[in-house]
């Protein structure tokens, strides 16, 4: 239920079916330990990005191929899990979120 309004609160879209499992709040931080953003390599604000969105795919919700960590700490001026992950719009999903985060990764080396 907590995860279900933090989501609810960020605006992420939690009406589709699924509910977040039980199990999530400790896959997702088990996951996200010495991660750091795919896109920008920060570590502030990491968020698990489903490349498959769990309310359409529930079975892949705790599923380590279904996530990218992405941050939402504005770093360079974007949130890397909104641009990224979501072309923008939290409603859509980027197909190609591990490409496009290869390749922006490699753009801001450096900064």
């Amino acid at each position: 239920m907590i995860q279900f309004l933090k989501d609810l609160f960020r605006g992420y879209p939690v009406f589709g079916g699924a509910v977040r499992s039980g199990q999530w709040s400790t896959f997702r931080k088990k996951f996200l330990e010495g991660k750091v953003c795919a896109v920008c390599n920060g570590t502030k604000k990491l968020e698990l990005h489903h490349l498959k969105p769990f309310n359409q795919f529930p079975e892949l919700e705790l599923s380590p191929d279904n996530v990218l960590p992405l941050c939402e700490s504005g770093k360079n001026g974007i949130m890397c899990h909104l641009f990224v992950g979501h072309l923008g719009n939290y409603k859509k999903i980027n197909p190609d979120a591990i490409k496009d985060s290869m390749i922006w990764n490699e753009k801001l080396k450096g900064r």
